[in-house]
């Protein structure tokens, strides 16, 4: 097809510029995947391996190679950018959902933009901007949130009128349209030369790249890596990078110490034209309709257009295909849809003619994210890949921060939502990533409204209540592969209505939820947290305690049966993780975490824990089911349980003992709900779980007991000004940041990780800090609500975005928690957050371009205002922490 004898055409005319490239490659270029001569040699060792040798390959030894580290090998078992790389659409976009994303593809765009004038490999970039269509009121206000937070990033977004749009693009039909969002510095560019060009960089700064060379298994010893095993002999090395695309899942399973990686191929489909009779302009802007699930470039003066279908093709589900994708086979029934959507969206293409249907594999993440980091079980492996079809735009940012990380042990920014290991190994069976990817593709461009739960690969982790609880009503939603409840509907309510009714508004659980919070305020309630991540650490002698210490930046040194919470800090001073730590007895400690640090934590220690024989750690998880007891009433239904006493000068605050509830013994009962309300959490061995449950339902009756779940859970934590890991603290915000000084104890007698740098913050000032706003003319049943990642302003300037938020019933407005910045107005650069320049600000919180007042507070709200009160009577000010 003349496509791809373009395609090749400039790989050639690129290769006899480049003569180092004839001595490393043969000079036929075949495209069968039979190996052919090779004159240059593998090295017998490299500091890195890097198999993969598409747009993200070459970016990590693009981006290493710049940091300084020359010792180098790049292997591809076919020709560079001969994989999904060279099918790729070729559209570098920064309209993207998620933060970290955008800001990938913000990078990517710029490096990309002088990549030619570095090489001298001629990248096809041009600047045609992007228009996404938006066919319903919903579709606007996502891309209206999306829009707030491009422009507060530097990088120039509108939101425009249908009209607007004919004048940006005058084949575009605007019947239907609502709106739409114009980002005029989105570009296009060949990924394939794109890719070439990095590697013709990296090659410059002494990377060595050998084609045709595949890499059968990577050896590690002692949980290290240590080499290579290639069809054309061993290369020992320090660091391998996993860039195989599509294959790098079988790659991460072909060593004696799987890497699992999970990710499958779907086939992804684009039609090319012949150029128009007047050819389209080169600058004509990229159109996303994404209630039409397409989109639409320019190519060659005629179009490319492709899209993602409600019912995608997986691929290669029973193993390893062919080396070189070869296009598929076309399938116009199959495309049928999205060409009817293309002449809707373009109805004067009728009499176009088509060249060819290109069908390429494209590979998905369980969680429409792209994955990369180290191995939880092989230091030194790292991983770069599945991309979910956002290859190009990733490239650049996606490749800087591996190669961060590599070099420095940590990336410039937080990757969390990215990271290998917020995968177990349950993400990765065949059968899950199949019927998990075939929900992806069409998710790609479906509406995500707040708060909205993949429906494939459910039911997978369940706590031993899981039928009583759903008998009961519970709806669920899904953490690390983990169910979790997030509110009862209580009989009689119509069921259907409300799982279908999503919304950016006030959502139909609203009374639910707010009677459940009543619940916990007033009497009990009961919530299922089996899904905490919970360790075990004992040791023959003082091991255990030693290494905790120097882990975590509390006093763990505290009386048996003391319960402690405490950061496990970098060397930053950042929280890995944001735990509780009971004291069991002298030499043995049990470790409270959050779901999704199951993976991360235990990799976490096991890399700084000493190797002893002596110090065991043992993951508990599935051992225990956790009751969190929440409410005034809690203390009276067990002591009636355990006949024991259970008031505060018995059972005081942050306490642990193992007690009998009912007739169950060995329950460990800790004195800490999570919320800042009163109570308690059980957590018990599993097989008593259901027992204790029917116990403390049926003595709880006669206090109002009733069921809970996380949405209750989470209005009370947020309007206690409570932050949670994962959400609100990550690896770049310290204790100092966000107002747990009191958790930290610098002066234990001994040092600890990040223990120099929060000495400096404690000297110098923190340069954010963690802040609770109450929105002030918010209409909750009228406005769009607040959930997270919303734009902060103080005195009419950025200084933030929201970490989460929730409507507080006690307070009966909508609390946001986030971070406060000080930018300097001339120079932008960052300065020192001072509790006056928090409280002298006045604030608004953006949602999707609409700014709400808001009241900023560095303290949560006293006892006083456990009390609802009608709104007029509340003073939002002046009281300090309880």
């Amino acid at each position: 097809a003349a496509g791809m004898f373009l395609r090749l055409l400039s790989d050639i005319q690129w290769r006899a510029a480049h003569p180092k490239w004839r001595r490393m490659t043969s000079s036929q270029r075949s495209t069968s995947t039979t190996a052919e001569p090779h004159p240059v040699s593998l090295p017998a060792q490299a500091q890195v391996v890097i198999c993969g040798g598409g747009i993200m390959g070459t970016s990590v030894a693009y981006h290493l190679s710049k940091m300084g580290w020359k010792d180098i090998v790049l292997l591809e078992q076919g020709r560079l950018a001969a994989g999904t790389t060279r099918f790729c659409a070729g559209i570098v976009s920064t309209a993207r959902p998620v933060s970290i994303e955008r800001k990938m593809a913000h990078y990517s765009n710029k490096l990309y933009q002088q990549l030619e004038q570095e090489t001298g490999v001629q990248t096809g970039y041009t600047k045609t901007g992007s228009i996404s269509l938006a066919q319903t009121q919903d579709r606007l206000i996502s891309l209206k949130r999306i829009a707030s937070s491009l422009n507060v990033m530097g990088i120039p977004c509108e939101i425009i009128s249908p009209k607007k749009v004919v004048q940006l693009h005058p084949l575009i039909n605007i019947h239907d349209l609502v709106g739409a969002m114009y980002v005029p510095e989105d570009a296009l560019v060949s990924s394939a030369n794109v890719s070439l060009a990095l590697a013709t960089a990296a090659s410059r700064n002494g990377v060595q790249i050998h084609e045709r060379t595949s890499v059968s298994h990577v050896t590690v010893q002692k949980g290290r890596v240590t080499g290579v095993e290639t069809d054309r002999g061993r290369i020992q090395c320090e660091y391998f990078v996993n860039c195989a695309g599509q294959w790098a899942y079988e790659l991460g399973h072909s060593g004696e110490e799987p890497v699992h990686i999970p990710l499958h191929a779907c086939e992804h489909f684009y039609l090319l034209t012949h150029p128009l009779k007047e050819p389209l302009s080169s600058s004509l802007p990229t159109v996303v309709d994404p209630d039409g699930r397409i989109y639409i470039r320019n190519w060659q003066g005629g179009i490319l257009s492709g899209g993602f279908e409600k019912n995608p093709k997986p691929l290669f589900t029973e193993g390893r295909n062919q080396l070189e994708i070869q296009t598929l086979q076309e399938d116009w029934d199959h495309f049928g849809p999205l060409l009817g959507a293309l002449l809707r969206r373009m109805p004067g293409l009728e009499a176009l003619q088509i060249m060819q249907l290109v069908n390429c594999p494209e590979s998905f993440t369980p969680d429409m994210r792209c994955i990369m980091g180290e191995s939880p079980t092989a230091r030194g492996y790292f991983v770069l890949a599945g991309m979910n079809s956002a290859g190009i735009s990733y490239g650049g940012g996606a490749g800087k921060y591996l190669a961060e990380w590599m070099v420095n042990g940590y990336p410039s920014e937080n990757v969390w939502s990215l990271d290998l290991k917020r995968f177990g190994t349950l993400q990765s069976s065949r059968t899950f990533l199949r019927h998990r990817v075939m929900e992806v593709m069409p998710l790609m461009c479906d509406l995500k409204v707040p708060r909205w739960d993949f429906q494939t690969g459910r039911q997978l982790r369940t706590s031993p209540l899981y039928d009583r609880l759903d008998a009961q009503g519970a709806r669920w939603m899904e953490k690390h592969g983990f169910e979790r409840v997030k509110y009862f509907v209580p009989p009689g309510k119509d069921l259907l209505d409300l799982d279908h009714s999503k919304t950016f508004y006030k959502p139909d659980w609203f009374d639910i939820v707010g009677s459940e919070v009543k619940c916990c305020k007033e009497a009990v309630c009961v919530i299922d947290m089996s899904s905490f991540t919970k360790f075990e650490i004992s040791s023959t002698g003082d091991q255990a305690l030693e290494s905790l210490q120097y882990l975590f930046s509390n006093d763990l040194d505290v009386p048996v049966g003391h319960v402690v919470h405490t950061g496990m800090l970098n060397e930053k001073g950042g929280y890995e993780n944001d735990c509780s730590i009971a004291r069991l007895s002298k030499r043995s400690f049990f470790m409270i975490s959050p779901t999704d640090q199951q993976v991360h934590c235990w990799a976490w220690l096991k890399k700084h824990l000493p190797d002893d024989s002596n110090l065991v750690m043992e993951d508990v998880t599935w051992k225990y089911t956790a009751l969190n007891l929440i409410g005034p009433r809690a203390v009276d239904v067990l002591s009636e349980l355990s006949y024991a006493p259970m008031t505060a000068e018995h059972f005081p605050s942050l306490f642990c003992k193992e007690m009998s509830v009912g007739y169950a013994n060995g329950i460990r009962v800790m004195s800490i709900t999570h919320t800042g309300e009163p109570g308690f959490v059980l957590y018990i061995p599993i097989e008593y779980a259901l027992h204790v449950y029917n116990e403390v339902m049926n003595m709880g009756q006669k206090y109002g007991i009733r069921n809970a779940g996380y949405y209750a859970l989470r209005s009370l934590r947020i309007e206690k000004f409570f932050a949670f890991w994962g959400q609100d603290l990550d690896a770049f915000t310290t204790p100092m940041e966000c107002g747990r000084e009191f958790q930290v104890k610098l002066e234990k007698g001994m040092q600890f990780v990040g223990q120099e740098a929060l000495l400096e913050q404690k000297q110098n000032g923190v340069y954010k800090r963690f802040t609770m706003f109450i929105l002030e003319d918010h209409d909750t049943d009228m406005d769009l609500w607040p959930w997270w990642g919303e734009p902060i302003f103080r005195n009419g300037r950025y200084v933030g975005k929201t970490t989460s938020s929730a409507y507080s019933y006690t307070l009966e407005r909508h609390v946001c928690l986030g971070f406060v910045h000080h930018f300097d107005e001339k120079t932008g650069e960052e300065l020192v957050v001072t509790t006056d320049f928090i409280n002298q600000g006045e604030y608004e919180i953006d949602i999707a371009g609409q700014r709400f007042q808001a009241k900023a507070k560095l303290y949560p709200f006293s006892s006083l205002f456990t009390q609802r009160r009608r709104k007029d009577e509340v003073e939002l000010s002046g009281y300090q922490r309880e």
